[in-house]
């Protein structure tokens, strides 16, 4: 809204400022305005309408403005001559001031040329074409969008369902060429290729158009998209449906030209675009709308009562705007001296002007965010409800030329002739990928394989050349264990890799066991064994205390000798064992940690005492470099260029053509004529170990993307082949190809497949969870009997303390009467307590029944 107000106020400074150097004597009460436009079709009777309307409605809500405006309408016939032979006579017999119309592009061009002359502006509101610009024609005003503004939204379109191919269909006019660059540019920046561009003359014939279309049903692409006059489009339309291109896997999108005015299309031709798609602008519903389009559909058919009813468009808001505008100038500047200028009084804002695509979701709209799931259902050609690819294989029969590189290695790719066909036949692990691939696919793919170097050509042999062929169209493919790089993606597109990725050096390797005197204390890390005894020595403390505070009389005057008893010994043992229920707890909790930790240590221990470790010669690519080593390659592959990317000395490189070169190199080493290193892709690497198990092994040193086949940029076989090979390398197809090319356990049956890792050692993270649970169960024990022993030492102190005294004497007397009861059966005191009232007595019992008196003169 706010935009159709700006673009009014442009309107009006341009009129203000052409009327006020062309101010004229004709009649004062009057301001003549030339009208072209072509009455004889549809949109001609349509704007006609629109323009009547507006002036009455303006002076009917202005009965007091003077001059008025006096319209001169005059027919165009769709011709750019009578259109410029109507503006003359307007010029010259009327002295209009200004120019309405015509309608379109190249008429447009004509007209304001001689508005230029005269200085005299010209406006049209449904001249469209970019090519039409102030910059060339300073009288030219646009009261419209331009083209241009929707080729954003074309590509947004195009990019949300994932189409890769359009071509773009359009009339030789004007009009029609005009927004192209700029379409070409949109699509560009989405990576869209414009693989061919029909043109159609205003002349053509419908045989003309349909030998047009034929050639464009031979081609792959499957997306059209249309920008012509409503005229030619209704042809064009018509005869695709006869032909056949008009049903399911065929994509269809009409600009905004069409998409306008698509409503007063004719039934017929209605029927015949069903499934194609449009771009338009949006104008926004209102009270004011709805009331202004009903009083527009009846003085259309006032106006033009043998036509049929016909819709509104945004061209014919357009039309009724433009003549407010022109109005509301004309009695700004006035005959009469006035020199103010101001806006007009009552905006008429009744159309949107953005380009901005919105969608009605229940009462709320939405900004087009460029994803298909955004967009409300499509019912494509052939009533279709599946989002069309985009593409199909051509149905002129031609195969397409698949070329093949040969490769060093036949378990990848080799070929040959067929002694009856004469035809090239290849197999191959990148053979039987590609085949199954294209097996997978929803339709039908003709080819034909072209073994590299049989045609002439000017290349070397090498890969880069070979993938080179595709950019230069004599393939259509390139198969074959090509690696995926950057630079060769600057002018071709590749699949998903079907391989692993990545650089490696090939290295002589020497194999050894451990042999360390201090091996024992390996298994565990230093942090493991730190928690281990820091726990162990915490639990003694525990275990000390635990016994302590229960009164156990054997802990106070051992402790050296009992922790350790208690510790190993004390659930078992007969004698010398913990008393408490709270000390048991403990020691279990430790017990099961301990039983944990030397099983993993007793493991871990084992496994670095008998694994067989593979040491290579050479860990480092930068070490070898600098040791002026020679190394090699295979001659054409993209190594040569990552080395040279290393600084490696070109001197330093030797390349081989066949597996026995460069194996026999690598068995003599740099130092008798050979090569310290062997520098490969992995795949080849994992080969080349399945065939030499010992004596050598993998230095993995540098990223790649793996092996992938070649296409031409921006084909649309590149996402269904890759969809196709991640189904083959997702399931067990890949392991029966590799099983047949290379051998059973291509993976993992050497073990000199890189090197060996170290066993790891130990670590406190995973013994975790028992570290905490004997820290909790040992301290928990103890606050326990802390509270215990605290609790029943202030019950004992709360009893009543007996006399002193009175206890001691009774005390003396009781141990006296003790003391000669014990000597009639023949025990003898052997001491006292100090300061203690009653006699401590000894005894010692023999094993038998018999207890005899301890005396000076026995023998026991």
């Amino acid at each position: 809204m706010e935009r159709a107000s700006q673009i009014t106020f442009f309107l009006l400074l341009i009129i203000h400022s052409s009327i006020a150097q062309n101010a004229t004597t004709s009649g004062a009460d009057e301001f003549p305005v030339g009208v072209i436009l072509n009455l004889e079709s549809l949109r001609g009777k349509m704007a006609r309408t629109s323009i009547l309307m507006a002036l009455e409605d303006f002076y009917t809500a202005h009965r007091n403005y003077s001059p008025k405006v006096v319209l001169h309408i005059r027919d165009s016939k769709s011709n750019s001559i009578e259109a410029a032979s109507a503006a003359l006579d307007l010029l010259e017999n009327y002295s209009v001031q200004v120019i309405i119309g015509p309608q379109t592009s190249s008429q447009a061009a004509f007209v304001s040329d001689l508005g230029n002359k005269s200085q005299v502006p010209v406006i049209s509101f449904t001249a469209t074409s970019p090519s039409l610009y102030s910059g060339s024609l300073p009288y030219f005003v646009r009261a419209t969008l331009s083209d241009s503004t929707q080729v954003n939204s074309i590509a947004s379109l195009i990019k949300a369902y994932g189409w890769r191919q359009v071509v773009p269909i359009y009339e030789e006019t004007d009009y029609g060429r005009g927004v192209i660059p700029y379409l070409i540019d949109a699509l560009q920046e989405i990576d869209v290729r414009v693989p061919y561009r029909s043109v159609i003359p205003l002349s053509a014939t419908t045989e003309q158009i349909t030998k047009e279309l034929y050639k464009l049903l031979t081609m792959q692409t499957r997306v059209f998209l249309v920008h012509m006059s409503p005229d030619l489009a209704s042809i064009l339309f018509t005869m695709a449906k006869e032909v056949g291109m008009m049903k399911k896997g065929f994509v269809w999108i009409m600009t905004d030209g069409l998409t306008n005015v698509i409503d007063s299309t004719n039934p017929s031709v209605m029927e015949a675009m069903n499934g194609v798609l449009g771009v338009k602008f949006y104008t926004p519903k209102s009270e004011e709308l709805d009331n202004f389009t009903i009083r527009w559909n009846r003085r259309l058919q006032i106006d033009n009562p043998n036509d049929p009813p016909l819709k509104l468009s945004i061209f014919e808001l357009w039309g009724y705007d433009t003549i407010w505008a022109v109005a509301q100038a004309v009695e700004n500047l006035g005959i009469k001296n006035k020199t103010s200028f101001q806006k007009p009084a009552v905006a008429r804002n009744m159309t949107s002007l953005g380009t901005s695509r919105r969608l009605y979701h229940g009462e709320s709209t939405t900004r087009h965010s460029g994803l298909a799931s955004d967009l409300n259902p499509v019912i494509w050609p052939g009533k279709s409800t599946e989002v069309p690819r985009g593409w199909e294989a051509a149905v002129n029969g031609k195969k397409l030329r698949v070329g093949m590189h040969v490769s060093v290695y036949p378990q990848f790719m080799t070929s040959g002739k067929d002694p009856i066909t004469g035809a090239t036949k290849a197999e191959g692990l990148s053979i039987d990928v590609f085949e199954e691939a294209v097996k997978r696919l929803p339709y039908a793919l003709p080819y034909e394989y072209v073994a590299f170097g049989t045609t002439n050509d000017t290349s070397t042999g090498g890969y880069d050349d070979f993938v080179y062929q595709v950019y230069l169209k004599k393939y259509d493919i390139a198969i074959g264990d090509i690696t995926i790089s950057e630079n060769r993606m600057s002018y071709v597109d590749f699949t998903l890799p079907y391989t692993e990725s990545g650089v490696a050096m090939v290295v002589p390797a020497k194999s050894s066991r451990t042999n360390n005197t201090w091996i024992f204390v390996e298994p565990l890390s230093r942090d493991l064994w730190l928690g281990s005894i820091i726990l162990l020595f915490y639990t003694w403390v525990v275990l000390w205390l635990l016994e302590f505070l229960g009164n156990n009389t054997n802990i106070p005057g051992e402790v050296p000798r009992k922790l350790g008893i208690m510790t190993f010994f004390s659930l078992f043992g007969d004698k010398d064992r913990v008393e408490r229920l709270l000390s048991r707890i403990v020691l279990i909790v430790w017990v099961f940690f301990f039983l944990v930790l030397s099983a993993s240590y007793t493991a871990n221990l084992a496994t670095m005492l008998t694994i067989r470790q593979l040491n290579p010669t050479i860990t480092d690519i930068h070490e070898l470099r600098k040791s002026g080593d020679y190394v090699g390659c295979i001659r054409g592959s993209y190594v040569e260029r990552i080395l040279e990317q290393l600084n490696f000395d070109g001197s330093k490189i030797k390349t081989y053509n066949t597996y026995d070169g460069f194996y026999s190199a690598l068995s003599k080493g740099s130092k008798n004529g050979g090569i310290a290193a062997f520098i490969h892709e992995v795949p080849y690497i994992r080969l080349f170990l399945v065939r030499n198990c010992k004596g050598y092994t993998m230095v993995p040193f540098y990223k790649a993307a793996g092996f992938g086949y070649a296409f031409p940029k921006g084909s649309p076989l590149v996402g269904d082949i890759s969809k196709a090979i991640l189904s083959v390398i997702g399931g067990d197809t890949i392991n029966q190809i590799e099983k047949k090319w290379i051998g059973i356990g291509y993976q993992n049956n050497c073990n000199n497949a890189g090197r060996a890792p170290d066993p790891e050692k130990l670590t406190p993270d995973g013994f975790t969870g028992l570290f905490i649970l004997s820290g909790v169960v040992s301290t928990s024990s103890l606050l326990i009997a802390v509270v215990i022993y605290f609790y029943e030492k202030k019950n004992s102190t709360t009893k009543t303390q007996p006399d002193q005294k009175g206890d001691q004497a009774e005390g003396n007397e009781r141990g006296n009467e003790a003391g000669e009861e014990m000597q009639n059966i023949g025990l003898q005191p052997i001491g006292h307590r100090r300061n203690a009232s009653a006699v401590s007595w000894g005894f010692r019992r023999s094993f038998g029944t018999r207890v005899a008196p301890v005396s000076s003169s026995s023998r026991f």
